[in-house]
């Protein structure tokens, strides 16, 4: 990657600035790194005095009027610091990555949304946010500011659970596949990716048995690996399998397979913890479709409930991939 990966990080003033830059060292990134800091503060601004309150009497109106004023004065008391926290966790990324070029920003938003719409504007390749550092905590997490920015950001997310002991020790890698367009190009993204020596990657494929019929179909998603002589499921997961195997032990890493039956949204989760997986890399849309519009994506579901950090990747049209390469020449 000759230009420079775009990282915004969200942090929120309240996790240790630590937690991210173990994770961060573990996450494969290049040397070239162009990041932002980002702080939001939520904070309700009252509205402007309006037709309804002119007919106030005048001791109402310079109540409202000094709430208002009390209230900016507030924001503007909660964004200087916004802005010195993330300028502060700035100089601390940087201590870590002296070769990356580190900005800061703080801004009077509502976290979720502000950090969606910054990797929206920023072009971001990467988000980078913190959460619980508790599984069970994350039972509660659904519809907090991380969860959101998995489910909504247009780019991939990575969602940073706990804090490594060691930071030089290799890597171990859980990847869900599952034959879909995403689940290829979360193997392609972590083969792209600068492990540390002796890092291992373990594939995991969960057939969901509600599926089976859906799958067995040439022209489902997972076409591409699906051969009209295979006789059963494992016909072609063992020739994605091998595929995959063979590009990310081309970029160096130790590579192990497994094949199971049942949800992946419970089985990948386990099988990481099981595995004393690092992260967990999935696509953000899987094989089922109509499960993904009811219930929720696989991807979210895991990033909700997982021991470690989540990377959600998430696909980019050939057309954004041509802007965003001429606009960093």
């Amino acid at each position: 990657m000759s230009a420079k990966m775009k990282v915004l990080i969200a942090y929120d003033g309240v996790n240790p600035v630590t937690r991210m830059t173990k994770d961060l060292q573990r996450a494969g990134l290049p040397k070239s790194v162009e990041a932002i800091v980002l702080t939001a503060v939520d904070a309700f601004m009252p509205p402007e005095v309006g037709y309804s309150e002119l007919s106030m009497p005048e001791s109402s109106v310079t109540y409202i009027e000094t709430m208002r004023k009390t209230a900016t004065e507030r924001i503007k008391k909660e964004l200087k610091q916004a802005q010195k926290t993330a300028k502060q966790a700035a100089e601390q990324i940087q201590a870590i990555f002296p070769h990356w070029t580190i900005e800061s920003e703080g801004v009077v938003d509502s976290p979720a949304w502000a950090i969606v719409k910054k990797a929206g504007e920023w072009k971001a390749d990467l988000v980078v946010v913190g959460s619980h550092s508790q599984p069970k905590a994350a039972k509660f997490f659904l519809g907090s500011v991380a969860q959101k920015v998995v489910t909504e950001a247009a780019c991939p997310v990575r969602m940073i659970r706990g804090e490594p002991e060691e930071t030089d020790s290799p890597v171990r890698i859980v990847i869900g596949v599952d034959g879909s367009p995403d689940s290829e190009l979360t193997v392609n993204a972590v083969a792209e990716r600068l492990w540390k020596k002796g890092s291992t990657a373990h594939l995991v494929t969960v057939v969901d048995t509600r599926m089976s019929t859906a799958l067995a179909a040439p022209d489902s998603a997972a076409g591409k690996w699906i051969k009209k002589q295979d006789r059963m499921e494992q016909d072609w997961i063992r020739r994605m399998s091998a595929a995959f195997e063979k590009k990310l032990k081309a970029d160096g890493l130790v590579v192990s397979t497994l094949v199971k039956g049942g949800d992946p949204k419970r089985l990948l989760v386990e099988e990481a913890e099981k595995w004393g997986a690092d992260c967990i890399f999935v696509g953000a849309r899987g094989l089922n479709m109509i499960e993904r519009f009811f219930i929720g994506s696989v991807s979210a579901a895991v990033a909700a409930r997982a021991h470690c950090s989540v990377e959600v990747v998430r696909p980019m049209s050939k057309a954004e991939q041509m802007k965003r390469r001429k606009e960093r020449k």
